[in-house]
């Protein structure tokens, strides 16, 4: 395990028992941890501009390797100054390698993924096989089959030139027997060297590489992983793959996972953003975390809300909300609460309307930003299991500390 210094510096400022905060140093500016980052899929994030994010506070954005590929392609993105420059921001960028869009259309579930594409008018897109060389699959812009490796993924995030990128890997489903999941975590090791070996001698001097943990819900496997991740040469750890059926399985698993990692790495959490979930992993000692949750209520009329009985979320299409002149949630300083009530909300978001998408996005983003502010500003108090109480108990983010 080892950090690129003229790639990125993790430093930790203060500590709360497990709980870390600390500051990733890239080289678009830092990154305060611990943080949520938005997902700007396709190069946008849903229903906002990059101004807009970043006037929420957010430092960094995660863009996906897979959708990239199929379009508009890196070359096209390369040409406008890489992502940075295609969405005209200037802060930080993760990029995900694409292995769990190419495994997700293998094992299913990847309906959320490209939802709003046209996946059916040439047929829906499939992986054709997975390989030790990499991954086939057919693309569901236009049929046309693509290949997805080590070496590939690396050079696509190359030329989108994020800050940091991450290892292919296999990310294997919660359905797959221990058998399977053993032979598919060595896989990805021995992935992870391609990728280590392509970047070193090809990738940009600045972007830095992050190795993935797999293992399933196996805790011997999980360990080998952390110890295979951590004595390569990745510049920070992710932990992927399938964390279980339910929350209390994902809460074992990360429980076994976490203590074997690096004390001083970064630590990123993929594809996990709800609430609880969040100051679970804080308190864990995790410094980022990805998920579509946000946008993904969104466009289902859904707020995120300081109501642990409903999920952390309000509905706000319901039939009780019309003619309620109250904001989603009182003292939240996004548009939507400062110049809308719910009556309204309902309306529009009811009428499919674009504005009720954006509103609810600027919501449930400006949300977590706060939640996460305070998560930091906690720590360094030594108040964070009070902050995390509270917060589950169901105060809002500004009123829990």
């Amino acid at each position: 395990m080892r950090q690129d210094p003229n790639r990125l510096i993790f430093e930790i400022e203060a500590r709360d028992g497990d709980a870390r905060r600390g500051i990733l140093q890239t080289p678009h500016g830092p990154v305060e941890t611990p943080a949520f980052i938005p997902l700007a899929t396709k190069g946008s994030v849903r229903g906002m501009s990059s101004r807009e994010i970043e006037g929420m506070g957010y430092e960094m954005v995660l863009g996906n390797t897979y959708h990239l590929l199929v379009a508009p392609g890196p070359e096209r993105i390369a040409e406008a100054g890489g992502l940075h420059g295609f969405m005209a921001w200037d802060k930080a960028i993760i990029t995900d390698s694409g292995g769990f869009q190419v495994f997700s259309l293998a094992h299913g579930g990847v309906a959320e993924e490209i939802k709003g594409s046209n996946r059916n008018m040439h047929g829906q897109g499939k992986t054709l096989g997975i390989e030790e060389e990499g991954v086939r699959f057919r693309s569901y812009k236009d049929g046309s089959e693509l290949m997805l490796s080590p070496e590939e993924s690396m050079q696509v995030q190359a030329l989108l030139g994020s800050d940091i990128a991450l290892v292919f890997d296999e990310c294997t489903p919660f359905h797959a027997d221990r058998d399977y999941t053993a032979r598919s975590t060595e896989r990805t090791h021995r992935w992870l060297q391609r990728c280590l070996d392509w970047h070193g001698e090809h990738g940009p001097d600045k972007q830095a590489v992050f190795g993935i943990i797999q293992g399933g819900t196996h805790a011997d496997l999980r360990k080998e992983s952390c110890e295979a991740v951590s004595a390569a040469g990745v510049d920070g750890i992710s932990i992927g793959g399938t964390l279980g059926r339910d929350k209390e399985e994902m809460a074992e698993v990360l429980g076994f996972t976490v203590p074997n990692l690096p004390v001083g790495a970064a630590k990123h959490l993929l594809g996990i953003g709800e609430v609880d979930d969040l100051m679970r992993g804080i308190a864990l000692g995790l410094d980022v975390f990805d998920c579509a949750v946000p946008t993904r209520l969104a466009r289902h009329g859904m707020a995120l809300a300081p109501r642990p009985d409903k999920r952390f979320r309000i509905d706000i299409r319901k039939p009780r909300e019309v003619g309620n002149r109250e904001p989603l949630v009182p003292g939240c300083p996004c548009s939507a609460c400062a110049d809308y009530d719910r009556d309204y909300l309902n309306y529009i978001s009811k009428s499919e309307e674009l504005t009720a998408v954006r509103l609810m996005v600027d919501h449930n983003l400006t949300y977590m930003e706060r939640l996460m502010r305070g998560a930091r500003e906690a720590i360094s108090a030594g108040e964070f299991t009070e902050y995390s109480d509270r917060i589950l108990a169901g105060a809002p983010p500004w009123d829990a500390r």
